[in-house]
């Protein structure tokens, strides 16, 4: 059934999604950025819908460009993951208190830490991130200078959660192992470097007549393309370190409630990001918004909403989605339409189950605004084989 190609494109486009399913407005956008001549081809996972400039749900292949856009303001933004030796049986009734500590070790919303987390104080640590900081900290001078302010603020929201789909959970699989999951990105300091970055590349010459402006692109071989790709860079290593953090906050939490819980290894997967490829026997310069990177063997994590299943998922290496599949169930309904349409007992009703936040500031995350979460990973058989199938018991949001 899958994939088929859409039409109306200069360059191929396959979707991982029936066409009459997705929005027009998302369908345009795709057809847009398909016809940008820097483009090689474009491929869209079964969780698309419409975003900013650049479809959510894409994987674009560029020849010596990149667009901003197609990474989104949220650089780095991903998911990681750990599977502990708990299991439902170790977990209270009422895991009320469970929540709150997660709560009380990770700062969400618009919240930060008073002070920068030191990591060495951590019970549980990421392999690597007790390493690499003072490097990671002193290249912070030579990013783009209207940040340069920010930097006190970039150091306190390491180790933070942030608002919107961005979540915690403590889930238990198919054998009713307890794990955890966590979905977060680069914080404030990804959205300001990726917003100067846009704004930059909407005023160069070579992007005057696109049919959105906020398509433009910077091409290889300029200063602004290397100042956006060094920023990048450092703001998807930002979002790394920041997963890193907060989940060895929040094992750390869990050890205080649970003495003697042991971590297996922790699975980390970027979703809005870029990657140097190889694309048809060519370099390529490769941004998944939306998307994960499912090549043979390799792990990643793909959550559904705060009321039903997420998967952890190991790549099939196909080469027709550039190697990749989706981040998650994907949008349905915008965040207004869903504050319209539903109530604080809809959202109560779609949790049940589910420890977590039952009023009306999180009514925009309610279950029914997502895509049904089975028949996107069901779209997706030839990208990925699943792993485990996660049911959240609690859910953090900002």
């Amino acid at each position: 059934m899958f994939p088929v190609e859409l039409r109306g494109t200069r360059a191929k486009t396959l979707m991982w999604a029936p066409e009459h399913e997705i929005e027009q407005a998302a369908l345009q956008q795709l057809r847009n950025i398909a016809n940008l001549e820097w483009v090689h081809g474009v491929r869209v996972m079964p969780d698309v819908h419409l975003g900013k400039g650049a479809t959510v749900g894409s994987v674009i292949a560029m020849k010596d460009a990149v667009a901003p856009a197609a990474v989104g303001v949220d650089i780095g933004c991903g998911m990681e993951s750990v599977k502990t030796d708990l299991t439902a049986s170790d977990l209270p009734d009422d895991l009320k208190r469970l929540r709150s500590r997660i709560e009380a070790a990770v700062p969400v919303g618009f919240n930060s830490h008073k002070s920068a987390v030191d990591v060495r104080k951590l019970s549980f640590s990421v392999p690597g991130l007790r390493t690499g900081w003072d490097r990671f900290w002193g290249s912070f001078g030579s990013l783009h200078g209207d940040v340069q302010k920010l930097e006190g603020k970039a150091h306190k929201q390491i180790g933070s959660l942030g608002g919107g789909n961005h979540f915690i959970e403590v889930c238990l699989d198919e054998n009713d192992a307890v794990w955890i999951l966590l979905h977060s990105g680069s914080r404030n300091i990804g959205k300001e470097l990726a917003e100067r970055h846009m704004h930059i590349a909407r005023q160069l010459p070579h992007n005057t007549g696109l049919p959105d402006r906020d398509l433009a692109v910077f091409v290889s071989g300029t200063s602004e393309m290397a100042a956006y790709r060094r920023d990048l860079e450092w703001a998807q290593e930002y979002a790394a370190r920041n997963r890193a953090v907060m989940l060895g906050l929040i094992c750390s939490a869990v050890r205080d409630e649970f003495p003697n819980v042991r971590f297996d290894e922790p699975i980390s997967c970027h979703h809005n990001y870029v990657s140097e490829e190889i694309i048809d026997g060519e370099p390529m310069l490769v941004t998944r918004k939306g998307a994960v990177r499912a090549g043979e063997g390799q792990l990643a994590l793909i959550p559904g909403s705060m009321g039903t299943r997420s998967y952890v998922v190991c790549g099939k290496g196909n080469p027709d989605s550039f190697q990749s599949a989706s981040h998650g169930a994907g949008r349905r309904m915008s965040r207004n339409a869903a504050k319209r349409q539903f109530s604080v007992a809809d959202l109560v009703s779609q949790t049940e189950g589910v420890e977590s936040r039952k009023d009306a500031g999180v009514i925009d995350e309610i279950p029914a605004a997502y895509k049904d979460i089975d028949a996107v990973i069901a779209a997706q058989s030839d990208l990925v084989d699943v792993v485990a199938t996660l049911r959240q018991v609690v859910c953090v949001k900002g």
